[in-house]
């Protein structure tokens, strides 16, 4: 059985968070303004309101990170996902989506939201496993995004 277990974020692995979304990003797409941002300042970015940032372990190396970002007072978005490419393979995208969504729960949210790619197949394949359903999308923040996802959870 593989070791992966999930914790709260540390100011300590903010570097991690930035490296790990900023190599995913910058493989397939551009980074842009508001993703410089957030993957250098996540406690004002995200933090700050109270939202959340967990991390993926491996044998007390963090390999993996997401966030959940407040959107009202019955939303929140499941952002930022990413794995080192080292450990792809290792199901941790799959264990930080459940983390994610079980926050969420405990959290007493309704309703998670997320924007994505349509080339991004595996990781459309982790949401789709956890009944996230492709809803019409809003015109986008970023420019690489053509998806948008919704998953009821109450």
């Amino acid at each position: 059985m593989i070791n992966i277990h999930i914790a709260p974020y540390r100011p300590e692995w903010q570097p991690y968070f930035e490296k790990f979304n900023k190599a995913w990003i910058e493989k397939h797409f551009v980074l842009e303004a508001l993703d410089n941002y957030v993957l250098t300042h996540p406690e004002e970015a995200i933090l700050k309101d109270g939202d959340e940032i967990l991390f993926a372990l491996h044998n007390q190396t963090v390999i993996g990170a997401v966030a959940l970002k407040k959107i009202d007072n019955a939303t929140m978005e499941l952002t930022k996902m990413a794995v080192d490419e080292a450990f792809h393979g290792l199901g941790a995208g799959t264990i930080l989506c459940k983390s994610a969504l079980e926050k969420a729960k405990e959290l007493e949210e309704k309703k998670l939201v997320l924007y994505t790619q349509s080339a991004l197949k595996p990781a459309l394949s982790i949401y789709k496993k956890f009944g996230f359903q492709q809803i019409p999308i809003e015109q986008g923040i970023y420019k690489r995004v053509d998806t948008k996802m919704e998953l009821n959870i109450k």
